[in-house]
């Protein structure tokens, strides 16, 4: 699908976006905002984060920020009136936070979205398009639990939503997002010379923030109702990956990389080594069809649509990315180069390991 095609579907269009200053949600918003919409409203919780975009944008005649949680029914209502799309980025992703607080995890990522889809009702809503992640595959993990809940929810609502598009994409592992592995990583070489990973041999799939935004964008033009879309990804050794960045930032603060300590710790609670992207049950129809990875609703068969080999769904079975090709994709997120300022350490809960 192209920019024209993507601009036809937007442009013009009332578009509401949850978790609107987040990682993800604030490039969503750049992006919408380059096809004209009538009007975007950014929907977070966080007033400091919606204070510096609306500085950072400028103001905007199209352009709205509200401050609400999708914990409140009666707010995301008031919300969407008039809204015609919706992206659902807000949700609490973190592995460690969600661990250790599940009451939290569950209010947010299942009765937040369960409250999303009553409301998209009630203002009838023509396309919403919820953000899962690979975790949410067999998870052994609170966060992945809850995502999957999420997941279920979107879906089941589109049996007797029938008036509204819905559908869902699944993320890897997104450089340079909030909390992170390469942001933490430079934090911690710059600081301490000392970085942690949890499992060398452990393998994540990949991805920048303009590719999951670019996955998000195309769901929401192109979906029929039920899908689950995942991005073709390929995976890295976790090993792999931090030794690149060391190497990056120890170029960058003209120190010897073999200077920085890189020490393992083991998996954490609820962390496994290798993530999939489909569980074993969905593997088989998980279907190739223009550039995305499809799982139909009811699992049922697109026309002509390729079935995906399941060793491309694992990431331990999968093609690997080498040390250059992560070096690139670190360039291609701007995540590579001079040191930059970082979020203070308790801002973000884990330390160097993959969400």
């Amino acid at each position: 699908m192209d920019a024209s095609a993507l601009a036809t579907a937007y442009r013009g269009k009332k578009i509401l976006v949850t978790g609107g200053t987040g990682s993800i949600g604030s490039v969503l918003v750049r992006r919408l905002l380059a096809f004209d919409p009538a009007v975007l409203r950014i929907f977070s919780r966080d007033e400091t984060r919606q204070y510096y975009f609306e500085q950072e944008l400028g103001r905007r005649p199209n352009t709205r920020f509200l401050i609400g949680d999708v914990r409140d029914l009666d707010r995301l209502r008031r919300a969407l009136d008039g809204i015609e799309i919706v992206f659902h980025a807000a949700a609490l992703k973190h592995v460690p936070a969600c661990e250790y607080n599940p009451f939290e995890a569950v209010q947010t990522n299942v009765v937040g979205t369960q409250n999303l889809i009553q409301a998209c009702a009630d203002a009838r809503v023509e396309r919403c398009v919820a953000i899962s992640t690979d975790k949410a595959v067999s998870p052994t993990n609170t966060m992945g639990a809850t995502k999957l809940l999420a997941e279920r929810i979107v879906q089941a609502a589109q049996t007797w939503l029938k008036r509204m598009t819905l559908s869902c994409v699944r993320f890897g592992n997104v450089l340079g997002s909030r909390g992170s592995i390469v942001p933490v990583l430079r934090r911690r070489i710059a600081e301490s010379r000392r970085v942690e990973l949890t499992d060398r041999e452990s393998t994540r799939f990949l991805m920048t923030i303009g590719d999951a935004v670019e996955l998000v964008l195309r769901a929401g033009a192109r979906s029929r109702g039920g899908e689950l879309f995942i991005l073709p990804m390929r995976a890295a050794r976790v090993a792999d990956l931090v030794s690149v960045v060391v190497e990056e930032e120890a170029l960058a603060l003209g120190i010897d990389p073999g200077a920085i300590d890189i020490a393992e710790t083991g998996l954490r609670p609820g962390e496994r080594a290798h993530e999939r992207l489909a569980s074993p049950e969905e593997m088989p129809h998980v279907l190739a069809d223009d550039g995305l990875w499809v799982i139909p609703a009811g699992w049922g068969a697109a026309e002509g649509a390729a079935r995906v080999d399941p060793r491309l769904l694992c990431s331990e079975t999968c093609p690997r990315l080498d040390r250059d090709e992560i070096r690139a994709m670190l360039e291609r997120a701007g995540l590579t180069g001079e040191p930059r300022s970082f979020e203070s350490a308790s801002a973000i809960e884990s330390l160097a390991a993959v969400r």
